[in-house]
Parts: structure tokens; sequence; C-alpha cells
């Protein structure tokens, strides 16, 4: 089910079209490649059709077809139950992507955002509970954890800086099966900069397969990565792998194209 008006209830995805000039995104731990184009279209149609099956409404984000990274809506906000913090994108040719991601979610929470000189990018922003750890990474830097922390401390989270390295975006080695769970590849992150959390490290040469996101009780995985798949379904967890080809030459994950949120 999808739902452009904004009046959805319960848990809904905010997604965004696939722009016509993705292949032209940013790239930086990635050697360029071409993309099909069409191919692309048809898996992102079939990433919000699984988003759907799994019990969420999609709500879209206005296209910007000029914008090549405008399908990776999840680096420009951070939603919480109480507040939604609108980023502001660590590349500068991504800037212009916030402002209608800001509208659409501004139907649902009261936005903070992010000023200049900070920056932030949703996608090294890691919420487990009440504590919210952020990569320093090209695109994050320590204004924009300061500001993500004074947003969010009257509601009573916890913000802690995370290094880690080998990857664009802090999610990109690092996501959380569950509040106490993570997901990761230790070789680019230290499990011991998260509080009392359990984890699951991935095959070595599968790493990119951390990028999940969980939609209701089910863990949403890229497709190609068969130890990975195995090991988070030896926990008795249900997974759904999902071919996302395209936008992984462009360093795109399953939890870039979605913000998640309960309405």
């Amino acid at each position: 089910m999808s739902d452009p008006t904004g009046d959805a209830t319960g848990l809904i995805a905010l997604t965004r079209a696939v722009s016509p000039t993705l292949e032209a995104a940013l790239v930086s731990h990635v050697a360029r490649q071409s993309i099909d184009m069409d191919l692309a279209v048809r898996q992102h149609a079939a990433y919000e059709a699984l988003l759907t099956e799994l019990g969420a409404t999609v709500v879209p984000v206005p296209e910007a077809p000029d914008l090549p990274d405008a399908v990776f809506v999840e680096d420009c906000a951070v939603v919480l139950d109480e507040i939604a913090v609108v980023a502001r994108p660590g590349a500068r040719a991504r800037l212009p992507e916030v402002d209608a991601v800001a509208a659409t979610l501004a139907r649902y929470r009261e936005c903070a955002w992010v000023e200049g000189p900070g920056t932030l990018d949703g996608g090294d922003v890691l919420v487990l509970g009440q504590t919210i750890y952020v990569g320093r990474s090209s695109r994050t830097n320590d204004s924009g954890i300061d500001q993500l922390l004074a947003a969010v401390a009257p509601y009573g989270y916890a913000v802690l800086p995370v290094e880690f390295g080998g990857a664009l975006h802090l999610k990109s080695v690092c996501t959380a099966l569950e509040d106490e769970t993570l997901f990761l590849d230790p070789r680019r992150v230290d499990v011991t900069q998260f509080r009392e959390c359990e984890y699951l490290a991935v095959p070595g040469d599968e790493w990119p397969a951390v990028n999940t996101v969980l939609v209701h009780e089910t863990v949403v995985m890229a497709a190609g990565y068969p130890e990975a798949v195995r090991l988070v379904e030896s926990t008795g967890r249900a997974v759904r792998a999902i071919d996302i080809s395209e936008f992984a030459k462009v360093e795109g994950g399953v939890s870039c194209k979605s913000i998640l949120m309960w309405a």
C-alpha cells in the first residue's frame, strides 16, 4: 500500500523515486560503474513492494529527477518517536535533497534542523533504544553530532560518537538486528565502542551484507551474500534478501532507501 497524502498510520516508510541521473551519484569507496537504469527502477519498486508486504505503508517524497542521490532518503533525517532531526548532508551536492524530505516529515513530527558548519548524514546514525551512535566520517562532523545531541537530549537520548573505517557510513559497517544485537564487520568498527551489545560478526568477504533494515520482525538484507543470510537465519530471525545491485554500485544499501518510523 502506498499513501501519497502522508495520512498513514502505523509503520510508515518514506521513500523517493530513482533519479534518471543515478549514474552520477557520488562514490568514494568504490570504483564508478555503469548502471542499468531500467533494472534500478525495477529493483526500487520491488523494495517498496517488500516494505508494503512486511506491513509498512510507503509514503513517497516528491521526486527529484535532477538530484542523483535523492533515492537515498535515509541521509536526510534522523527520526525518533518524539522528534525528527533534519540532517545537513556532508556532500554539498546533496543539500538540495533535504527540503522535500523535511516537508514530508513535518506531517508526522516536529522538526529540528542541523545548521552549518555542522554536517550529518543519516547513514552515520544508529539508534539503539535511548542511545544514538553516530559515526564520525567524511559526511558527519563533530558540530553535526553536537547539534543532534542538543536536539534529542531533552527526550532522554544519549549520543555517542563512533570511529570506523573502510566505508562511507557507519551503517555500511554496522546495523542493529534489534536494540541489543548488532550485525557488524569487526575489521571496520570496534565493537567495544557500543554499550553492552551482543553482536554477530559478518563473514569477512560478505561485509556489505551488514547494512540491513528491520521491518517489524523481519530483517531485510541485500541479496548475494548467502553466508551472511544463513548466519542471521541461524539466530531464529526471519530474513528477506532483495537484489539492490544497481544501488550498491553507488554505495547504497537496503537501509539507505527508506526512513522507517511510527506514525
